[in-house]
């Protein structure tokens, strides 16, 4: 039984006769309603209401598609029950409505026998209503409801099969979808005659990204990434792979230690946003990616109310990854208390204390001194990690794996040679080093040689160099504050 329901029964009981029901799953809170019918209203009926078809069952009021001729045929009916109202929450800034709500409230609320639902996917609430509304927050579908939506539209497809022991896996991939939205995926997977397991899998995630994008500012990073495209940071890989098996919807039931988060910190080009992809790849859970600039833009509402909705979907969509890079140029300690800055920053140290188990969160951090202590304190990331300059053991690793990636035999190159010049080079840097080598290899139609890498590590200048300052103080700080990514130990 969804949370909601109960929800409505405690209103009932309290007597509220007008709720306010924020979704956008018209159908289901109607279904649920008829369910609640006999229960609640013996001998009653469910009529809707919305600005085209006007109350459905008609009434003997001769127009009812205006809302307030709609309200003034529901005080005056005989007729007791539930009457959902569709579309009013776009009448609420007329003072006409707000006052037929206001009657509707004073004729229903002593005998407790009527009770108008207002339906709508936004919350509408004139500061006038607010005493005499009830809001009830309509929890997504569970995984039952969506296995048993998916079963509904499979019996549609005589060849489609959905053997029982996919079903808890596709169950929680379904989470965070509407019914509707799980029906039009079921249909699109099931329709594709002989859909293996793992593209009906693909289909669900599909519909996740759409869902993602729908929104503006989260981005759905699509593009597995292999751990083993990470060179170093051994111990966010351990830490990461002994945590695998906790982020399974068994482990929350068996109250399991679930994974929070992780803040990775350092400098800037050593891995910290590949690691964010390799964790989401490693548990197999979606990657999303909040872009703090767009919520920052006003393109999507105030920022405040845009941040609320970004993570209210990432916990729609959940189980997933959210990455949040930068942290600090978004939720660094605010000057101004009362600015949105200061509202967000609130909010979010709220939420990651109070989020859903299955929405890990991997931020990242170049200057590490511009949080405050509230954010990286632990019970709110499990593990702050310092991601240094990586040792000449790593960088050998690096160059192995991006010499590979571009089709260079890492045995063709003297992989010593470039270690003496790489020395305090990122592994962003080594990377473009191999790039760079590899255009113009690619331009003389010849392979990569190590004297192409020489000849351009002598054309790039590390941050070491351009930034020592600043590196310095970021491993002062990191010194006793933070777990080291490396095993490796540092050669300074």
């Amino acid at each position: 039984m969804s949370i909601f329901v109960e929800q409505i029964r405690e209103a009932l009981r309290g007597r509220h006769p007008i709720l306010y029901l924020q979704t956008p799953e018209e159908d289901r809170v109607i279904e649920a309603l008829r369910a609640l019918l006999p229960e609640c209203f013996k001998g009653g009926s469910l009529a809707t209401w919305d600005c085209v078809q006007g109350l459905a069952p008609r009434t003997a009021a001769d127009d009812t598609r205006s809302p307030v001729g709609a309200l003034e045929a529901i005080i005056s009916s005989p007729q007791q029950g539930f009457y959902v109202m569709k579309d009013l929450s776009a009448f609420m800034d007329d003072p006409r409505v707000v006052r037929a709500l206001r009657d509707a409230y004073r004729a229903f609320v002593k005998t407790g026998q009527t009770c108008v639902v207002i339906v709508s996917p936004d919350l509408v609430l004139p500061s006038t209503l607010e005493k005499e509304l009830c809001l009830v927050q309509v929890d997504m579908p569970a995984p039952d409801e969506l296995i048993q939506k998916a079963l509904q539209v499979q019996k549609q497809y005589p060849r489609a099969k959905l053997a029982p022991e996919l079903q808890p896996e596709l169950s929680m991939a379904l989470r965070g979808l509407t019914l509707q939205e799980a029906e039009h995926v079921m249909h699109r997977a099931f329709g594709r005659e002989g859909a293996s397991a793992k593209e009906l899998l693909a289909e669900v995630f599909a519909e996740k990204k759409v869902l993602a994008k729908k929104s503006g500012f989260l981005e759905y990073i699509a593009v597995p990434f292999d751990i083993a495209r990470v060179g170093g940071l051994e111990n966010v890989k351990e830490w990461a792979d002994k945590r695998r098996s906790l982020f399974t919807q068994d482990a929350v039931k068996s109250g399991l230690p679930v994974p929070r988060g992780v803040l990775m910190m350092g400098v800037s080009g050593c891995g910290k946003s590949m690691m964010a992809k390799a964790i989401a790849s490693l548990w197999k859970v979606p990657l999303f990616r909040l872009d703090m600039n767009l919520v920052f833009s006003g393109l999507y509402g105030s920022p405040e109310a845009a941040f609320h909705r970004a993570l209210k979907t990432i916990e729609a969509v959940a189980p997933a990854v959210l990455w949040i890079d930068e942290m600090e140029a978004a939720l660094s300690r605010p000057k101004d208390e009362g600015s949105n800055q200061s509202r967000m920053f609130s909010a979010f140290l709220t939420w990651m204390q109070e989020k859903p188990p299955l929405v890990f969160v991997a931020a990242t951090a170049n200057r590490i001194e511009a949080l405050p202590a509230e954010v990286i304190r632990k019970g709110r990331f499990d593990q702050v990690f310092f991601c240094d300059l990586p040792t000449e053991e790593e960088r050998r690793s690096i160059i192995a794996i991006h010499l590979g990636l571009n089709g260079v035999d890492p045995r063709s190159i003297e992989i010593d040679r470039i270690l003496v010049h790489t020395q305090g080079w990122t592994g962003a840097e080594i990377e473009q080093l191999i790039i760079s080598a590899r255009i113009d290899a690619v331009q003389e139609k010849r392979q990569v040689t190590t004297d192409d890498l020489k000849r351009h590590a002598g054309l790039i200048v590390p941050l070491s160099k351009t930034m020592s300052e600043q590196i310095k103080a970021i491993r002062d700080w990191a010194f006793d504050r933070a777990t080291r990514a490396s095993r490796a130990k540092p050669n300074y």
